[in-house]
């Protein structure tokens, strides 16, 4: 198969890269990405060139799509502005991409007749009290990312049943793990905690989350790619629901840090109390079980940290310093 992984110089797209060629050895990767902060060719590094072909572009450019969709028997789309505090600064940036975006793509892949994979997130159903999310619970998102996630999702099912488009979603909890960018809470408590620099956490920090680690997603969205039903939809849900003040104790333990590094900062605007998904229909149809708990797949992603300086170190400089002075009120060491 030749496919085409938008965004897949991010952090689950490139997991999802390394996945797909080392699972299947015939298969070649086209990879599409913007490179905007959080999409880097050095995601990618070390794998096998010849079976991977790399090109910049924007998923909103259809010149580029189509270029780029040329030859290709599927795509997968990861091309996302995703996180929630800039969606809450720029909307506007999160609506073009992760609704139009998406759009772009899904309209190639029915001019090709390929299969279309979004990758979306649990976001889109908003905040639950208790019990977990199912595929047919109604979207309610609570944030302007998790309305434009929830905005490409529906066009996969719009595309689907006004054109019969060989389209399906995949929507995820909280991914962590190697190479995720440090705006995001455990790449920021780990690398903050190694430097000695405050740990911020937003309000009481009992905000809880379904932690799932990205290896075991990117082999979930290798399982829906291939057998999934068209014009379904798939939760993929973590092993292990904890609260974030939790996990920021835990990291604090991995890097030998004590508690008073925590820093209770203001909460973010709408910020969603919980999360959780339930993963009975891709259990039940494909066979998918998270491999990795938490408290295994923390530890080896602060190691993963703790060895690889040479990746994280560019990004704490420069305009990443800025982004978090504006957005906590203190400097980073």
């Amino acid at each position: 198969m030749r496919l085409l992984v938008a965004g897949g110089a991010g952090f689950i797209g490139s997991a999802y890269v390394r996945l797909r060629l080392d699972r299947h050895p015939e298969d070649t990767v086209r990879v599409l990405d913007k490179l905007t902060y959080a999409g880097r060719w050095e995601n990618l590094e070390g794998l096998n060139s010849e079976r991977l072909d790399l090109v910049e572009g924007d998923i909103a450019d259809r010149d580029s799509v189509a270029a780029a969709v040329d030859g290709v028997d599927a795509i997968v789309n990861f091309a996302a502005e995703s996180h929630v505090d800039r969606s809450i600064e720029s909307p506007g940036e999160f609506i073009q991409t992760d609704v139009f975006g998406a759009f772009v793509l899904l309209d190639a892949a029915r001019a090709a007749e390929i299969r279309h994979l979004q990758i979306s997130t649990d976001e889109v159903y908003g905040s639950i009290e208790a019990g977990s999310f199912t595929e047919t619970s109604p979207l309610d998102p609570s944030s302007p990312y998790s309305a434009s996630k929830a905005g490409g999702d529906l066009l996969v099912g719009a595309f689907h049943h006004t054109y019969d488009v060989d389209a399906l979603v995949v929507r995820a909890s909280n991914n962590y793990g190697p190479r995720q960018h440090p705006e995001k809470l455990i790449p920021l408590c780990i690398l903050n905690a190694l430097a000695g620099d405050p740990v911020p956490v937003y309000g009481d920090g009992m905000q809880v989350r379904n932690w799932l680690h990205v290896e075991d997603f990117a082999g979930a969205i290798d399982l829906v790619l291939e057998r999934g039903s068209a014009g379904e939809a798939y939760n993929v849900g973590g092993p292990d629901e904890l609260p974030n003040i939790d996990v920021v104790r835990r990291i604090l333990e991995l890097t030998d840090r004590d508690e008073s590094l925590i820093d209770y900062v203001r909460d973010r605007l709408g910020h969603d109390r919980r999360y959780s998904l339930g993963s009975e229909k891709v259990a039940a149809e494909l066979g998918w079980s998270a491999k990795v708990r938490f408290e295994d797949g923390l530890e080896r992603t602060v190691e993963w940290y703790r060895d690889n300086e040479w990746w994280w170190a560019p990004i704490r400089s420069g305009e990443y310093r800025e982004y978090y002075e504006r957005q906590y009120g203190k400097a980073l060491r």
